[in-house]
């Protein structure tokens, strides 16, 4: 981990969020001669993307994170800072003792009903569609519910689908909002690759080696807080660019923007192997946790997996947000989007501030898409 210095100088840009938005625009500033100071109130740099070593393991400690991209340039720019090695997601599905590969695909369709040739998986879907589609009418679905069983028939939404939602979203899935699932992906090919975009991979090392790349040579202030030091820190700097909550900058003068929130459980285990995979989602909707991570998976593979005698497992549990917790999904429905588009129009009039990342514009962003934006803002101001 590399010490940071400080020094007591006017900077061209302060960097409030030292995650993947924050630490990606400083090092493009960097590159162009500006000086940035990059804060962050947590102990450590990088967000939600920090790993933290137990017993030589890289743990992701704010949760799973995957890189995965369709976008050389993006791709290219990493792994021109790290080498990025060759994991591919393939979660497994638990649903009562019953196990499934995700995403949906052949293997999938086997696993559930026993069929083996596509024109069979497909038959057998589009008959619980079709047996859907009379029941609902020509009417538009009215809730999440309705919009699965049109997509994916009866099946596969009441092993793999409906118990999950209704944990991560804390309501059933009758009281969700159809948009939610506005598609889901059925592949009839027996690839259990979870994403189809052509580069993925976990930096080697784990992704604090990026994050230390990225701030190479680059101011950083830690366990501060920019609103408890706020005029303090803005007088050091000509422009802001704030990654936190957009609502939290204008101290709430709308109202509070709501989240769910994730809870982890970690443990080590006498084994040097617990499940066999990095990801199993627990759908059915008893079991309390959403999934397991086992996070030695992500970076050892085959035999290597027995190298460490010990292994490190992480059960999520999908919780309502409340002040003092980490926000991680933002809730859009209609209140919170007209919400947030009240803080966005003052967003849009300031000057000296600019707002990027999942909280400061309310929107989930995968880490890919994250520096995608980072990298266009400041190819835009720089």
């Amino acid at each position: 981990m590399h010490t940071f210095y400080v020094h007591m100088v006017h900077y061209d840009y302060l960097i409030v969020g030292s995650g993947l938005f924050g630490a990606t625009f400083a090092y493009h500033a960097k590159q162009a001669g500006k000086q940035c100071l990059v804060i962050d109130k947590r102990p450590h740099v990088g967000g939600n993307v920090y790993c933290e070593q137990i017993e030589g393991i890289h743990v992701h400690t704010y949760g799973a994170h995957i890189f995965h991209t369709a976008n050389k340039d993006v791709w290219d720019f990493v792994n021109g800072l790290v080498p990025f090695n060759r994991y591919t997601n393939s979660p497994i599905a638990n649903y009562k003792g019953e196990l499934y590969n995700l995403p949906f695909n052949m293997n999938t369709f086997y696993q559930m009903w026993g069929v083996r040739t596509p024109e069979e998986a497909a038959a057998r879907i589009n008959e619980q569609i079709e047996d859907w589609k009379l029941k609902i009418g020509d009417r538009e679905p009215a809730n999440l519910e309705e919009q699965a069983l049109l997509l994916v028939g009866r099946d596969i939404y009441e092993k793999l689908i409906k118990g999950y939602t209704e944990k991560q979203w804390g309501r059933p899935c009758t009281e969700l909002p159809a948009f939610i699932i506005r598609r889901l992906p059925l592949r009839f090919v027996y690839d259990n690759n979870y994403f189809n975009d052509p580069y993925q991979g976990i930096p080697i090392g784990g992704y604090n080696m990026l994050i230390e790349k990225l701030l190479e040579g680059i101011d950083v202030r830690l366990n501060c807080d920019f609103f408890a030091e706020r005029n303090e820190l803005t007088a050091l700097a000509d422009t802001i660019v704030y990654t936190g909550p957009i609502d939290r900058f204008y101290d709430y003068r709308f109202g509070q923007l709501q989240y769910r929130t994730v809870r982890f459980e970690t443990e080590v285990l006498d084994t040097p192997n617990r499940q066999g995979n990095a990801v199993i989602n627990y759908t059915d909707r008893e079991t309390p946790f959403t999934r397991i991570i086992e996070h030695k998976h992500f970076e050892s593979f085959g035999q290597a997996v027995y190298d460490n005698p010990k292994t490190v497992v992480s059960r999520e549990y999908s919780t309502e947000w409340q002040p003092g917790m980490e926000p991680y999904y933002p809730v859009n429905d209609a209140r919170n989007t007209a919400l947030y588009n009240q803080y966005k129009t003052l967003a849009d009039a300031e000057s000296n501030v600019l707002f990027g990342g999942r909280l400061a514009e309310y929107k989930y962003y995968d880490m890919a898409p994250t520096i995608e934006r980072a990298m266009a803002l400041a190819k835009e101001r720089l």
